[in-house]
């Protein structure tokens, strides 16, 4: 009887549960997946709807993987050995129990960025104070919506995706919710001014009190409990001018980082994120990586398009379905996000949104509306955009830039043809 190969996955967030479901079902594969978080796979992009009440836990739930694969839930992994004989390849747990691989896949996904402020952790450790939240997991989302509330005052420390997504979130709850941005504008990375502007209005419009340029330098807590010495509590943020905004709830939306602890422990090459190559290996041809802690190409893309599809083309690749050509080279990924309200408002952006001297842009504007349309073209490739508001034409400018397609032909403006006919959704 020919034995099974061993595929042990680290990491049972969406990148490890969807390579887990399509190795599943190989018969020749025997699959433990060594998940940190107790729950089942979820949709981590659905976490904002969580916390804002439009869905429960359980909806955002990822289809299990199947009865053939071992789960190991709540566990962590504390160490890879590497050894030269396969009876020497082995992970080892916080439970004590000793994992054997053939194949390892690290998908360990990233850890929120804590930025440095004064009074970010109790005195002399490092757990944060009460009301003081990253918003990284389901537990914390479920403890967000816990805190939050009519009447509760809330700041969100980072006007990137993630935080425009709490800040959303929390107002939806009834809370009174700021947002306080180091940068120029929201979501710089994603938008330009014009854009962020209309963002800026939409979320005004939901009650989010909005401060960019604007960087937070310290949190202030006081003692409270029983004895008044246990623990502290928040109670106000201070900015880098001395205003002092009074605070229930602290959200930290700073950003991520790639856990890369267990691979750098273990030898691996790592950059910012764990270096693979077009066949998802890393610097150890028996170990991959997938999700946010790759680094591909020297890009990490913190992304759960990017994920899924480094997830797929590792499943063809254990699977034996992969061919000569390399499996993985690069993701053209497009944000996506609605921000609800009394007049819904939709955003996607892809590709390169600032020009080069020589492209060509097309702006469509309608501020009365909150509509806004941009796209950057190079020859006759599109090469990025930004879209708000009514986005009818995001599935068929999304398959042209994914795709890399010529422009389609228009005797008018083939630019302007490209935004006004959507080609659907």
């Amino acid at each position: 009887m020919t034995s099974k190969t061993r595929v042990v996955v680290i990491g049972g967030g969406m990148a490890g549960a969807r390579l887990a479901q399509q190795l599943g079902a190989r018969p020749e594969l025997a699959v433990t997946v060594i998940g940190e978080e107790p729950h089942a796979p979820y949709n981590r992009v659905l976490l904002a709807e969580v916390l804002a009440g439009s869905y429960a836990p359980e909806v955002i739930a990822l289809p299990a993987p199947g009865p053939a694969v071992s789960w190991l839930s709540g566990v962590r992994a504390v160490r890879i050995d590497r050894g030269d004989h396969p009876a020497e390849r082995r992970i080892v747990c916080d439970d004590g129990a000793l994992v054997p691989y053939d194949a390892l896949v690290l998908a360990t996904g990233s850890n929120p960025v804590l930025p440095p402020l004064r009074g970010l952790f109790e005195p002399g450790g490092y757990d944060l104070p009460e009301g003081v939240h990253p918003f990284r997991t389901l537990d914390d989302s479920q403890a967000l919506s816990a805190a939050a509330g009519p009447g509760v005052r809330a700041v969100v420390i980072g006007g990137g995706l993630l935080g425009v997504s709490a800040a959303r979130a929390l107002a939806a709850r009834g809370a009174q919710t700021v947002l306080a941005h180091q940068g120029e504008y929201l979501m710089e990375r994603q938008l330009d001014a014009s854009a962020a502007k209309l963002l800026r209005r939409h979320l005004a419009g939901l009650g989010v009190e909005i401060h960019t340029e604007c960087r937070v330098r310290r949190l202030r807590t006081q003692p409270y409990g029983p004895a008044a010495t246990d623990r502290r509590a928040v109670r106000s943020v201070t900015m880098a001018d001395g205003y002092e905004l009074g605070t229930d709830i602290v959200v930290l939306a700073c950003g991520v980082r790639p856990r890369v602890g267990l691979a750098q422990a273990a030898g691996l090459e790592v950059a910012r994120g764990i270096v693979i190559d077009d066949e998802l290996r890393t610097s150890d041809p028996r170990i991959f990586a997938i999700g946010d802690c790759a680094e591909h190409a020297g890009t990490v893309y913190g992304l759960a398009g990017a994920a899924q599809e480094q997830a797929d083309a590792l499943a063809r690749l254990l699977s034996g379905l992969g061919d000569s050509t390399p499996r993985y080279t690069g993701t053209r990924s497009l944000t996506r996000l609605t921000l609800g309200g009394p007049g819904p408002l939709d955003l996607a952006a892809f590709g390169e949104t600032e020009p080069r001297p020589d492209d060509d842009v097309v702006h469509l504007a309608n501020a009365a509306r909150g509509a806004y349309r941009k796209v950057v073209v190079r020859g006759d490739r599109l090469v990025g955009g930004i879209l708000l508001g009514d986005l009818g034409t995001v599935g068929a400018l999304a398959r042209t830039w994914e795709g890399d397609e010529p422009l389609p032909d228009s005797s008018t403006n083939p630019l302007l043809h490209l935004l006004t006919n959507d080609g659907g959704s």
